[in-house]
């Protein structure tokens, strides 16, 4: 039986599995927050380059098992593999990594933040369209709990950057939203054309994909640091932290997350797995929350509770269309 079948003949039971793989996807993408931060001295290119090219070599590894249906794949399948490599992967965490570095962990989350709200709304333009009156309160929630849990968040951003700093990183972490709005909307209405698609050969296409452009990527950093310097290149000053956070981004968010996160996208409809890209929004909060030792505050807690309730809201709407 086809995952198309399934989820038609077994709705609440592939909601729920669907929904768990969404949180798992976020749990392990909101380490992407983090990294940027316990690597401070290293350039946003080398975060980006460094992840993906930890991705496209675990894919390359992986994909000796999975070669019978890689080999089925046709070029228009290694064509929108490659895209979504590129803005999904590539230029989505290298916009972001730049923003945290400029600008802080905060005013990036809260940019970021918003993707729930902006997705749903984007996806909900498409064939699975559901009434507005339906959709609506969620997202209302799912929003004031962003407003409220990023109050907390820009509370604490530092003096200590310019305006331009500012400016920059704000531009920055607009376009990764833009990346990533277009990403999981044109990847669920990809596998949703093709139900013979696995999850996992999929995730293992899009980081053979990859792999040249994060190569590509490293070897355009290479040469630019070596004319321009700054950056011991290509390990940095902590090597054995670098390589190590580059291997676990590639495992855990990037093909991990990815196997995951199309496995949810099959599931169920794109406006709601457009909503629960807010488990990351909690998940790089909590990870923040540990990186500094530090508990939020009220109107942080109440935030996070609107987020959950809010998804609830998101998920219950879909189980009852």
């Amino acid at each position: 039986m086809t995952e198309t079948a399934r989820r038609t003949q077994q709705p609440s039971r592939v909601v729920i599995e669907g929904v768990a793989c969404a949180l798992a996807a976020g749990l392990l993408w909101g380490l992407v927050f983090v990294v940027p931060l316990m690597l401070p001295d290293y350039p946003p290119a080398m975060l980006s380059f460094g992840r993906y090219l930890s991705f496209g070599a675990i894919a390359l590894v992986l994909a000796r098992a999975d070669l019978r249906r890689l080999q089925e794949l046709r070029r228009p399948d290694w064509r929108m593999a490659f895209e979504l490599a590129l803005v999904g992967n590539i230029l989505y965490y290298l916009f972001l990594s730049g923003a945290i570095q400029l600008a802080d962990a905060p005013l990036p989350t809260m940019l970021i933040g918003t993707l729930p709200i902006v997705i749903a709304i984007v996806a909900n333009f498409g064939a699975e369209a559901l009434p507005w009156r339906r959709l609506l309160p969620s997202l209302l929630v799912i929003a004031l709990g962003i407003a409220l849990v990023n109050s907390h968040e820009m509370a604490l951003l530092d003096q200590q950057r310019s305006a331009q700093d500012y400016l920059l990183g704000t531009l920055l972490a607009l376009a990764a939203v833009f990346c990533w709005t277009w990403y999981p909307v044109r990847n669920a209405r990809w596998l949703q054309q093709r139900p013979a698609l696995a999850s996992g050969t999929w995730a293992i296409a899009q980081g053979l994909a990859t792999l040249p452009l994060a190569a590509t990527g490293m070897a355009a950093a290479g040469w630019y640091f070596g004319w321009q310097g700054g950056f011991d290149y290509p390990l940095g000053p902590q090597p054995g932290a670098y390589v190590g956070l580059m291997l676990t981004l590639g495992l855990c968010a990037s093909w991990l997350g990815t196997l995951l996160w199309n496995r949810a996208s099959r599931l169920l409809p794109t406006a709601l797995t457009g909503q629960l890209i807010v488990f990351e929004t909690l998940a790089a909060f909590a990870y923040a929350f540990v990186w500094r030792g530090s508990l939020p505050g009220t109107a942080g807690l109440v935030g996070i509770a609107l987020l959950v309730l809010g998804v609830i809201l998101g998920v219950r709407t879909f189980r009852a269309g």
